[in-house]
């Protein structure tokens, strides 16, 4: 089976600003009543960045990480696609392979509106090329209840839904064991997405009162207990 014929993962449904939304393993988040796929921080081009530094880091994460977005497009049909920043990594990740990749995917959903709100990588690599058809726009930019932006942020109308953090946590268990994992962070004025990406780092959020966290692994996502 290829990852654009794979199954998604279980979702788990939660409510925020008076709408349903779905956080789905894939690293994404599902606004069903309009059909809107949100992902965060592709960073796509990061390794190649590296390998133009002397890195000898794996080569082929763009078209992996293309490949699982159009697993969950071809599965969720979306109206519209918003890409909350950072899609291009840098200059460096503007090569000919990379574009062409970038190209090909873009054929197969030519007719998907998609959204970039731009990120601080943005800023540096650039728009994506005009010939993919995808909006650029700067944050905040509202979507109905909503204000999809890059940078975590307090809006003084409208509940952002945000990137740029790489979020994840450590769950501790016996023996000192620790479990390191994305998820998904929800403050009383902000959400922010795990990173879409599959080359990039993350930062580590801590439970505290006013933010509920919810965890990613394998093809599940659940809330993780209040801290005690």
């Amino acid at each position: 089976m290829s990852q654009t014929d794979a199954v998604p993962g279980r979702p788990l449904a939660i409510e925020c600003a008076g709408e349903i939304l779905w956080l789905l393993p894939e690293h994404a988040l599902w606004w069903p009543a309009r059909r809107i796929l949100w992902v965060a921080d592709l960073h796509l081009g990061k390794a190649a960045t590296y390998r133009a530094l002397g890195q000898p880091v794996p080569a082929g994460t763009t078209r992996e990480n293309l490949a699982r977005l159009s697993a969950l497009l071809n599965h969720y049909q979306p109206a519209q696609l918003v890409f909350l920043g950072d899609f291009l990594h840098a200059v460096q990740a503007r090569t000919p392979s990379l574009l062409a990749e970038l190209a090909a995917w873009r054929e197969g959903h030519r007719s998907l509106p998609s959204l970039l709100v731009r990120g601080n990588h943005d800023s540096r690599a650039g728009d994506p090329p005009l010939s993919l058809g995808i909006e650029t726009v700067d944050e905040p930019c509202a979507i109905g209840p909503f204000a999809a932006c890059h940078h975590p942020r307090i809006d003084a109308v409208r509940y952002v839904i945000a990137g740029h953090l790489h979020p994840v946590l450590t769950l501790r268990g016996q023996g000192r064991d620790r479990l390191r994992l994305a998820c998904f962070s929800f403050d009383d004025h902000c959400a922010v997405l795990p990173a879409f990406g599959e080359f990039t780092g993350g930062w580590q959020v801590e439970r505290q009162p006013g933010r509920t966290l919810y965890a990613v692994g394998g093809s599940a996502v659940w809330r993780v207990p209040a801290a005690r």
